[in-house]
């Protein structure tokens, strides 16, 4: 099963150009039908608290452009953005999105980055989710999640052989951001795609390295520092057959 990694610079609260640089790197690197696209977080405004920027009005522009993408590369598309609460706060997401249009997953936040405030724009989600794609089980997580392993075991109990975390990880702490990725793909036995943006915004530089982690822990694929669109190949047979041989997960309390 084919993966594609999304690794751009995001441009600062700016929808349409963002939108413009999505459909331009996959118009350059097409995926194959049935592969699972993966954007980073916060893709279509960059990691800003102004939730009058950022949020997508009741049109729902960025689903819809999430879904539009889908339809026409035959590929089920995961990415960040922010929709507007009832109560006038943003909620920082992940969307997946098939090539039918249909919603697979709608995850919300579920450790805002407090050291930033980021829970005064975004307040916390309540609950993880998960979605199948391509035999696989998804989750879906985003950048602080990384550090709460509990979240990533509270997943594997509902299945998941597959993490997808999507990011806005600063480049001064690059290193956190692979330890963790390998950490939570040995310790769950799960394939793990991290994906991070590059370039930089007002308040931070950011490196990339949007990577594809095996159940072994192992680094198969590595977008580097720079704007790229990262192809994978990953069989969820790997999966299965490493927690047959190694049942670890068995013990879990």
């Amino acid at each position: 099963m084919n993966v594609q990694l999304v690794q751009f610079d995001v441009a600062w609260e700016d929808r349409g150009a963002n939108h413009a640089r999505i459909q331009s790197l996959l118009e350059a690197a097409p995926p194959a039908p049935g592969s699972l696209v993966v954007l980073p977080e916060m893709a279509f405004s960059g990691f800003s608290l102004d939730v009058s920027r950022t949020a997508q009005t009741g049109a729902r522009e960025d689903e819809k452009f999430l879904g539009r993408l889908a339809a026409r590369h035959g590929c089920t598309m995961v990415g960040g953005l922010v929709s507007r609460t009832a109560s006038g706060t943003g909620a920082n997401q992940c969307l997946a999105v098939a090539p039918d249009g249909a919603l697979l997953a709608r995850y919300t936040k579920l450790q805002p980055f407090t050291p930033g405030g980021e829970g005064e724009s975004y307040p916390a989600g309540r609950e993880g989710v998960t979605f199948d794609w391509n035999g696989f089980k998804v989750a879906p997580l985003i950048c602080y999640d990384l550090r709460f392993p509990e979240h990533f075991r509270a997943a594997v109990k509902q299945g998941a052989e597959l993490f997808v975390v999507i990011a806005s990880w600063p480049v001064k702490r690059h290193q956190h951001w692979l330890t963790l990725l390998q950490a939570r793909a040995i310790e769950n036995l799960a394939f793990v795609i991290g994906v991070n943006r590059c370039g930089a915004d007002p308040n931070f530089s950011y490196n990339g390295r949007s990577v594809v982690v095996s159940p072994h822990g192992h680094i198969i694929a590595d977008a580097g520092e720079e704007e790229r669109v990262l192809e994978a190949r990953i069989d969820v047979r790997e999966v299965r057959e490493w927690r047959a041989r190694f049942p670890a997960l068995g013990d879990m309390r």
